[in-house]
């Protein structure tokens, strides 16, 4: 627990700069998270990072990562979506030189990661970049860090129900409904003072409701992975805590829902 705390503190004494600044200092930073992200996913899989296919994948990352701003300046017919599809050509074109070495099976994989993680930080860098986002992205992780906090903090104390043990043997449904709870706490209060998205208050916290629970389907989906390639943290770079894919799992599912949802 005393690790835990420290690098939290660690972590948030470095991010919460970026975040307040913005800009190109939040384009970079999520940039190295999800070339991070998916060097974890290389090592779950026990593939080497010094290799072509994951340099092309950082290539095809780093385009979805960038807000579309950062495209403006290129033909018009060329975009990040462009871009990323050349990435998934030039990984296709590995198999045929490796002669299956790097088999379509691992394109595969390397083409879900780009996406969800790419995506996932893509819509960190929309967030903050969108008018009023330092609000909405504040909204967000109050969100996010309440259900997290709080379904760890009361299923250690009053869990005894396990909620999908095939795939999580740690998670209740007691911690899982109490950190649903406090994320409506924390949203109602920060909502209150700090007003973003919807004009109508209770449709908002409707909409905590919704991001709560993805974000617990998100964090059940990293564990699902995880459990399939026998690992128990995506990475180490985190003492106490793991990867970054453990740390930003509900978020990587929660950040694209806000466009969905029309709050971008």
């Amino acid at each position: 627990m005393k690790q835990r705390v420290i690098t939290a503190v660690v972590a948030l004494i470095i991010f919460i700069p970026i975040i307040l600044l913005g800009g190109v200092w939040i384009d970079v930073a999520a940039i190295l998270l999800a070339i991070i992200g998916l060097s974890e996913i290389f090592i779950m899989r026990k593939r080497i990072i010094i290799s072509p296919d994951f340099f092309i994948s950082s290539l095809g990352i780093i385009a979805l990562v960038l807000p579309d701003g950062a495209f403006e300046h290129l033909p018009k017919y060329l975009n990040r979506f462009d871009i990323f599809a050349i990435a998934i050509a030039l990984l296709l074109i590995v198999t045929v030189l490796t002669k299956n070495r790097t088999n379509i099976d691992d394109i595969g994989i390397n083409t879900l990661a780009i996406v969800y993680i790419g995506n996932g930080f893509h819509s960190l860098v929309a967030v903050r970049g969108a008018a009023g986002g330092l609000a909405l992205l504040g909204y967000i992780l109050v969100v996010i860090w309440a259900t997290d906090i709080g379904a760890y903090s009361f299923g250690r104390k009053i869990g005894k129900h396990k909620l999908w043990p095939a795939i999580s043997p740690n998670k209740t449904w007691e911690g899982s409904i109490a950190g649903t709870l406090c994320a409506l706490a924390g949203a109602a209060i920060y909502l209150y003072f700090f007003p973003v998205g919807y004009h109508n208050y209770f449709l908002m916290l409707l909409v905590t409701l919704v991001f709560s629970i993805f974000g617990q389907m998100g964090d059940l989906v990293e564990s699902a992975y995880k459990r399939y390639y026998g690992v128990k943290d995506s990475g180490k770079i985190l003492p106490g805590h793991g990867g970054i894919l453990d740390r930003f799992d509900s978020l990587l599912f929660v950040l694209p829902m806000m466009h969905w949802f029309g709050l971008l």
